[in-house]
């Protein structure tokens, strides 16, 4: 599992550290970028701002999206992950403290392939990284990175 680059997209630091926590306890070595806004995400997957240049055919193979972002949502950040070419197909998993019914239908409407609320308990959030894990690093076929 440890080639594939998971994109965590979350500003509190204390989840940062949670989700790295949680990872690290599941032996899911996977290399974790962590951007700390809507915009900077942004910037990593389209090479812009403080990315440029950056290597665009080594991409995420599974980005943690939280929705409460500063700068650019995470519901932005979606969407513009969905309508361009080169990310359109890149598994989003929307890992949130949201338990709004229109956050998860805008969220499925823009075309997150999971939504998971994040548990309150350590335990409970451990197994639940466990599992996306699993299936999204895995299990998971993966859509072909596009180049267009």
């Amino acid at each position: 599992m440890s080639s594939k680059m998971i994109l965590l997209v979350e500003d509190n630091p204390d989840d940062v550290v949670l989700t790295q926590r949680a990872l690290k306890k599941q032996n899911i070595a996977n290399r974790v970028v962590v951007t700390q806004d809507g915009a900077e995400a942004l910037d990593f997957l389209f090479a812009t701002g403080g990315f440029a240049g950056r290597d665009t055919t080594v991409m995420p193979d599974l980005v943690l999206l939280d929705l409460k972002l500063p700068k650019t949502s995470g519901l932005e950040v979606l969407r513009s992950i969905r309508v361009n070419a080169r990310t359109s197909l890149l598994p989003v998993v929307v890992l949130t403290t949201s338990d709004e019914e229109k956050d998860l239908i805008n969220c499925y409407t823009s075309g997150c392939n999971s939504y998971i609320r994040k548990p309150v308990d350590f335990t409970q959030f451990v197994e639940a990284v466990r599992a996306l894990g699993q299936y999204w690093l895995t299990l998971n076929s993966p859509a072909p990175l596009r180049t267009a």
